[in-house]
């Protein structure tokens, strides 16, 4: 159980840094200078007391001590569900190379869910440096070779297997998109999807392999279809000129197939 709390209070503080990620990625500003952090509102420096996670937030009553600007909620949910990643992944998998694969790969799936509803921006330093991470934690936590093996030898090896299961479900999984994404703005005339909704994809299968990407565009396809017409009609927009965050859907499902197929398969065994 301790390991599981330690967990936990590591992803509140990854948390924390992920959300300064989130706010200043899509404006261009440095994630290390300044290194404290500032109100958007004032520009005033936040003292360290004011920044604990989760905690600073209810203390503060969602504002800022110095202008009264409200703190958006956004801030403690990316905390909280940051924490409770990595207190799952250490549940699942110990404290263990898989534990660290999949708590990285939730992070950086918390971020990017953040940042497309609130920016409707998928930051490169995430898709795409989140894959060539992948990539490489495929050669240390191996996936299972599903399709790898109908092009390379079983005499190659676990880790060179599982490193071709990355590099197919990058590719497969961000081609077919990216083919889906064509197609529509062929037929449609207009943009239906982002080139970085197709490197979040990308990633997602360097992490996952290509079984469980092709199920996260699958769950995500069909919860953005559900979930984006409720929403228009709900709140009144345009459905011919709305932009729904596909990239914070693509998100959830992928973390939803992660725990599922990974995480609670371990945690629940038959």
């Amino acid at each position: 159980m301790i390991e599981i709390a330690l967990a936990f209070l590591a992803g509140l503080l990854i948390g924390s840094f992920l959300n300064v990620c989130v706010f200043r990625l899509p404006r261009d500003l440095s994630v290390i200078t300044p290194a404290r952090s500032f109100c958007p509102f004032c520009e005033e420096t936040i003292a360290w007391y004011d920044n604990i996670p989760v905690l600073s937030y209810i203390l503060l009553r969602a504002k800022c001590r110095r202008c009264g600007a409200r703190i958006p909620m956004r801030y403690p949910v990316v905390e909280l569900a940051t924490a409770i990643a990595f207190a799952i992944s250490v549940a699942a998998f110990g404290v263990t190379p898989p534990a660290l694969k999949y708590a990285v790969f939730s992070a950086i799936m918390i971020t990017l869910i953040a940042s497309d509803l609130e920016e409707r921006i998928l930051p490169d330093e995430f898709t795409i440096g989140g894959a060539l991470a992948g990539l490489i934690l495929a050669w240390f936590v191996p996936l299972r070779g599903e399709f790898a093996f109908l092009i390379l030898p079983y005499s190659w090896g676990t880790r060179w297997l599982s490193v071709g299961e990355a590099v197919l479900g990058a590719g497969v999984s961000s081609g077919s998109i990216w083919l889906a994404g064509w197609l529509f703005e062929k037929i449609r005339h207009r943009e239906g999807l982002g080139l970085g909704d197709v490197k979040m994809i990308m990633m997602i299968g360097a992490f996952l392999g290509l079984p469980a990407a092709l199920l996260t565009l699958i769950a995500a396809s069909l919860v953005g279809a559900i979930g984006g017409l409720l929403y228009i009609k709900i709140a009144g927009k345009d459905a011919s000129t709305y932009e729904l965050p596909f990239g914070s859907f693509l998100g959830v499902a992928a973390l939803a197939v992660a725990i599922y197929t990974e995480a609670f398969v371990r945690l629940h065994p038959r």
